[in-house]
């Protein structure tokens, strides 16, 4: 080396050591894991490697061929956006809340409801309802909850509380579920009408997954290399539906279908309503007309829904529904958009088509398998980051200011045949 390289070289030592990154990763766990997760998908990634596979499955997977879900996630691959003037935004302080039945809240997402919870964390839905509460968004407890209606009405500072509703082929236990979620201050009813049977659930039946676990010496193998969830699950309170009892033989899931009412009518939704004097939202809307139908009945919003690909296979994707539904439905009636939703952008996109929030599920659920509350919390501070970040990028400082001629929908190609894992976009090939 020269003369002159050397003393150039000794020179900048002081500015190659002010780069080098000394310091030491987390010295907890669930803070390591959850500082590597920057998307939904790393959550996935994370939660998978957490909990054994028929667990992850259950929670993951879908109906059929799972092509509902592989739709709703290509959705949004066809999104165009369209910036505005983007002058000023780095230094704009970008308002994400969103008002929803009279209420504000922090942004336009609402945690949907999801059943047996407790066997993605043993803190199940307490879990959720706290980093819930903690980001200022509400909170959907499900009829088939692990957690009951007055616990997480119990703990401290409690989000937005909603309370999602199956009628019960009870219908006395049916009116007892919704007169306790209304004295404990559940603010929302969200009765789900897409789930006359379950979804045909090909990954559980191939995992021999069933609720209460029954291991199989196969599966065996499979806890084993979950210690941790292992050691989380015998040393708490066994799984069970812990809203009502149920009377009856066999595993809750059995007893669960025994008392479920799959003769259900549309109709009965105007019953829901005089039972009800609280804002009343459906959910499981693909079609326009049915959302219009819906509103007639009493409704006061209804939710634009596959089930997250979990009931009926090769249905539309919710994002090419929404639309059609917003225009039906009018001022008469919130829509909201359930299912595919994974991004900020994501959050924005619905919001500019016409709906009021998204629900999410299975994002909230990846980060409790990977690290409990703090996983829930990572995923909404997920969303909250990238809507804020891509409203910056549109030069919207607003939720309230999207509109429709911010974003546009390129048709599906989707049209004749399901997607497949080796068919499908790179952003939806990890569904299965």
């Amino acid at each position: 080396m020269a003369m002159k390289d050397l003393r150039t070289a000794v020179r900048n030592v002081p500015y190659v050591w002010s780069m080098l990154d000394l310091r030491l990763p987390p010295s907890d766990p669930v803070d390591r894991v959850l500082g590597k997760c920057q998307t939904i998908e790393d959550l996935r990634v994370a939660a998978r490697a957490r909990v054994p596979r028929p667990v992850f499955d259950f929670v993951d997977g879908a109906a059929g061929t799972e092509c509902s879900l592989a739709r709703s996630l290509e959705a949004f691959d066809r999104v165009y956006n369209h910036p505005g003037p983007v002058d000023a935004m780095s230094g704009t302080d970008v308002d994400l809340s969103v008002e929803v039945f009279g209420r504000r809240q922090a942004m336009p997402l609402v945690l949907g409801p999801t059943g047996f919870t407790r066997l993605a964390h043993t803190d199940g839905e307490l879990a959720v309802a706290r980093a819930a509460g903690s980001a200022g968004v509400p909170y959907t407890l499900s009829t088939p909850a692990t957690c009951s209606i007055e616990a997480i009405a119990g703990i401290e500072a409690p989000p937005d509380l909603w309370f999602q509703l199956y009628v019960l082929r009870d219908r006395a236990l049916t009116l007892d579920l919704l007169q306790r979620a209304k004295a404990e201050g559940y603010r929302v009813l969200v009765l789900t009408v897409d789930t006359p049977v379950a979804g045909d659930r090909r990954r559980d039946s191939r995992n021999g997954f069933s609720i209460p676990a029954r291991i199989r010496p196969a599966g065996m193998l499979q806890m084993a290399r979950h210690p941790g969830w292992i050691k989380d699950v015998v040393t708490s309170a066994p799984l069970d539906l812990a809203s009502f009892p149920l009377a009856g033989q066999g595993d809750m899931w059995s007893r669960l279908k025994a008392i479920a009412d799959s003769d259900f009518g549309f109709d009965e939704i105007a019953w829901v309503r005089e039972m009800w004097d609280g804002p009343l939202v459906v959910k499981g809307i693909l079609d326009a007309q049915l959302a219009r139908r819906a509103v007639d009945l009493g409704a006061d919003g209804v939710v634009v829904s596959n089930h997250g690909g979990r009931q009926l296979d090769r249905t539309i994707a919710t994002l090419d529904a929404l639309g059609p539904v917003v225009d039906a439905v009018g001022a008469d009636a919130s829509v909201f958009l359930d299912s595919g939703v994974r991004e900020g952008a994501d959050v924005a996109a619905a919001v500019a088509l016409g709906a009021t929030a998204v629900l999410v599920g299975r994002p909230y659920l990846y980060g409790l398998m990977a690290g409990g509350q703090r996983g829930v919390r990572h995923a909404i501070e997920i969303f909250r980051t990238g809507l804020d970040h891509h409203l910056r990028l549109l030069g919207v400082d607003a939720v309230a200011k999207l509109e429709r001629h911010h974003v546009s929908l390129a048709p599906s190609p989707l049209t004749t045949v399901g997607v497949t894992a080796s068919s499908a976009p790179a952003r939806i090939r990890s569904v299965g």
